[in-house]
């Protein structure tokens, strides 16, 4: 239970960090507010962090999830991942992180057309 907490608080905060650097992706921030809005209220926060293990260490996602990325969107995930891929603690492994992404995105995508 200890560890499921642990795992949610991280989730969130990632999702705060995101949230907080939303200027970044939109030249004015009411547009980028509104994109950011729409897609981090779509997923749950275990299937976030589901998500962010999958690429950036050795998580699993399951096709519950896989349902919830394909309903965020391609550009939402795309983006959250990139922006963590420049991160500097990932950055040097950026290409493997971004392949991992399109990976689980094929993946999820042939998931939700067969559940």
């Amino acid at each position: 239970m200890t560890k499921l907490n642990i795992k949610i608080v991280v989730a969130l905060a990632i999702v705060g960090v995101v949230y907080a650097s939303v200027p970044v992706f939109a030249i004015e921030e009411g547009e980028a507010k509104q994109f950011w809005d729409k897609c981090l209220t779509k997923m749950s926060p275990k299937c976030t962090l589901d998500i962010v293990e999958e690429i950036f260490w050795n998580g699993t996602v399951s096709d519950i999830c896989c349902h919830e990325l394909v309903q965020e969107g391609k550009l939402c995930h795309d983006t959250l991942i990139k922006y963590m891929a420049d991160r500097p603690s990932f950055i040097a492994r950026e290409p493997e992180y971004l392949a991992k992404k399109d990976a689980l995105w094929t993946r999820c995508a042939s998931v939700k057309t067969t559940v």
